[in-house]
């Protein structure tokens, strides 16, 4: 019964998507209510939706590729919310990383790590039966992107700095993830 529930949600999003992204304003959200679940869409992330205060004087930075990303899908069974924007600043990474290491205790131990951008210590891992692992840092710590990672796999607040060592101001990204439930399921 639970499958069929989720399948009617998807085919209602469906539906209901393509009349939405023929509005004229593109930059409408997309909500639906149903008893079923609902659902968000929308470039309405910002760093506050992420549960982390904006660093001050950083400006949200948007380009053809990186618009923010607010989606939240919500059942009794399961659920899905990641919120991701990105900002830019003429301060330094340090001081950016110093900022948000201390905003982000309020969540855990900060891990303060190095990646390829390509990983952002998410694994799905069904055989986990005992709830959600900690977050950790992978790779060889050596790639362009820095990050600070705080909580668990289905609820993590990450600050992704690009390029770390540029004089041009820094780059950075912030992502919250929350899930619940068997994703399996889905």
């Amino acid at each position: 019964m639970f499958r069929s529930l989720t399948l009617a949600l998807c085919a209602t999003v469906l539906v209901i998507t393509p009349a939405a992204a023929q509005d004229a304003n593109k930059d409408k959200n997309l909500d639906v209510r149903s008893p079923v679940g609902d659902l968000h869409v929308g470039k309405d992330a910002d760093a506050q939706k992420a549960g982390l205060p904006l660093y001050p004087g950083a400006r949200p930075k948007h380009d053809a590729n990186n618009d923010p990303v607010n989606f939240g899908l919500f059942t009794e069974s399961f659920g899905l919310k990641l919120v991701v924007a990105k900002y830019e600043t003429d301060d330094s990474a340090e001081k950016v990383l110093a900022f948000y290491r201390e905003r982000m205790k309020k969540y855990g131990k900060v891990l303060d790590c190095r990646g390829t951008n390509d990983d952002s210590g998410f694994h799905s891992d069904d055989d986990d039966k005992e709830g959600a692992k900690p977050l950790k840092c992978d790779g060889d710590n050596t790639g362009p992107v820095r990050e600070l990672k705080v909580g668990t796999e289905d609820n993590a607040h990450i600050v992704a700095i690009e390029n770390p060592g540029s004089a041009k101001g820094t780059t950075f990204a912030i992502v919250y993830v929350r899930r619940h439930g068997k994703s399996g399921d889905i």
